[in-house]
Order: C-alpha cells, then sequence, then structure tokens
C-alpha cells in the first residue's frame, strides 16, 4: 500500500492511497473539512467527509503528472514505469506548479 499527503497551498488537505488490489483512496482531512470547506483541491473533488474510491488513479491526480518528454526523464531518471501513475505522482509531484503538492507517506510496513 502506497500513500501520499496531499497538500492545498500550506495545508493538509487529505490523505491519498493506492491499496495493494490497485484501488485507490481519497479522504479529505477533518481540519481542511472544519477550516475550509469551499477550497476543494479539484472541482470534480469537492470537500466532503466521504472518501473518494476509484479503480485508477483520480483524473486530477493524473494531471499532475509530467508528459512527454519530461516523463520520458522523469521515468529513466527514477526507473519508474511509466505505466507505475502512483509512482510517478510520488516521485514528481512534490513541488507541482499550483496550490497542490504531493508528499509521499513512508510504508510503515518496512
Amino acid at each position: 500500500m502506497r500513500k501520499a499527503a496531499i497538500y492545498y497551498k500550506d495545508f493538509l488537505a487529505g490523505i491519498l492511497t493506492e491499496t495493494d488490489e490497485g484501488e485507490y483512496h481519497f479522504q479529505y482531512d477533518e481540519n481542511f473539512i472544519e477550516e475550509h470547506p469551499k477550497e476543494s483541491i479539484s472541482l470534480t473533488m469537492p470537500v466532503q467527509s466521504k472518501t473518494y474510491t476509484e479503480k485508477r488513479l483520480f483524473p486530477f491526480f493524473e494531471g499532475l503528472i509530467p508528459e512527454g518528454w519530461l516523463l520520458d526523464i522523469a521515468s529513466k531518471n527514477w526507473k519508474i514505469n511509466p505505466n507505475d501513475r502512483m509512482g510517478l505522482l510520488l516521485a514528481c509531484c512534490q513541488n507541482c506548479i499550483g496550490a497542490v503538492s504531493v508528499q509521499p507517506i513512508p510504508n510503515e510496513d518496512v
């Protein structure tokens, strides 16, 4: 299982999780819900307490991953398969242009 802390500006917005079965979950942080109820990370993912679940990486997060020649450089430098979308998100999106950033959460099972 891989996890990432998703930040909106300087605030923890929520946690993105990829399960061992390949399912994705995004849960807004309770403090973010209380303090920023109208500041969603994406129009397709409004702030709510219910967990978002998808069988593929959410389109919003998919859009943060580099494309084209930049994707080639990233996948070769970090030796990440271009089809490993969560791996690319964790490696490439810690300092994105815009208000959202992705910070990997170390695996506690190791």
